[in-house]
């Protein structure tokens, strides 16, 4: 590297850790006259930075926000700390951003040289940002490739195990990355079961890059927001039951759209739908949602089918 590219460098670090310098300050700093200094503030405004001038005896340069990024120079600590922060607000479970975060991580890390990663991971496992709800341990690498993936519309193949311990090789179209309550998920399009699928990140592992491009499917984030309620419904319930109603199969999944998978085919015109909750409450609003008009049998544990039936009585004495 020329000694001109280094002092410009050195220049460019100095303008980015203080809003204001006065040019004889850093003609000194440099070890320059203030004439190369202002070479060099030229040399950094056709990179690409925006730097102010301003004349006289008390003047000087300061970096101004321009309408776009450019390169930022950082220190070895400075990077670190800049790839713990992301690590922190991805493990935080972001409310809004969230993808944003993760894919910054990403493209961080990736620059980052071995040593420099190794401190990172070192530092990170150290790190317990407070208030924040325990949950499943999720490989920031693997946050990473999968925001990567989502951005750039590649097709990835990756392992699933279920909360059961089956694993599943499964091609897959990224399309949104979701934090909710303790868990990561990935919504996608399954490719070999022509559908969406909404996986856990924590129980996903061996992600490989296929470079195959696709065509992102229409999803508003109102339809991301239910694929995410409709996984996390998935976790183990204390109340669990079937409710088997007189529709098809078909019918039955364009009628509840997200909501109605796991349902199954039990005869022609026939479909078992999983209900539960975490208490019959939650049991009986969903099979509300029954079309009127479509006779179905309910499978529940018999105490809560005797606590339903009581207050199902007290609602009927009501409404008379």
């Amino acid at each position: 590297m020329s000694d001109t590219t280094t002092r410009a460098l050195s220049l460019l670090n100095l303008l980015q850790t203080h809003r204001h310098w006065p040019g004889t300050e850093l003609a000194g700093r440099l070890g320059v006259t203030e004439r190369t200094v202002r070479r060099d503030v030229e040399r950094l405004r056709e990179l690409g930075y925006r730097i102010e001038s301003t004349p006289g005896a008390a003047g000087g340069y300061r970096l101004e926000a321009g309408s776009a990024v450019p390169p930022l120079l950082l220190t070895d600590d400075e990077a670190v700390a800049m790839a713990i922060g992301l690590r922190v607000a991805a493990s935080g479970r972001l409310l809004s951003g969230a993808e944003t975060t993760v894919t910054a991580l990403a493209k961080l890390e990736q620059v980052l040289p071995a040593a420099l990663r190794r401190r990172v991971n070192a530092l990170a496992e150290t790190v317990q940002p407070t208030g924040i709800r325990s949950g499943a341990a999720v490989s920031s690498e693997m946050l990473g490739e999968l925001a990567l993936a989502t951005r750039d519309h590649e097709r990835v193949r990756l392992t699933y195990t279920t909360a059961s311990g089956e694993v599943m090789k499964r091609r897959v179209e990224p399309h949104a990355l979701a934090p909710a309550e303790r868990h990561w998920y990935l919504l996608c399009w399954d490719i070999e079961r022509d559908d969406w699928r909404t996986f856990r990140v924590d129980r996903l592992s061996d992600l490989e890059h296929t470079r195959v491009l696709f065509t992102p499917r229409d999803v508003t984030p109102e339809q991301v927001d239910e694929f995410i309620a409709v996984a996390r419904s998935w976790s183990p319930q204390a109340v669990a039951g079937a409710a088997v109603m007189d529709l098809g199969l078909d019918d039955m999944r364009a009628y509840f759209g997200p909501w109605g998978q796991g349902a199954q085919s039990v005869e022609p015109g026939r479909t078992s739908w999983p209900v539960g909750g975490s208490d019959f409450r939650e049991v009986m609003y969903a099979l509300a949602w029954i079309p009127a008009g479509v006779p179905y049998t309910v499978d529940l544990p018999d105490e809560a089918r005797s606590t339903m039936r009581e207050a199902l009585v007290r609602m009927l004495a009501a409404l008379e």
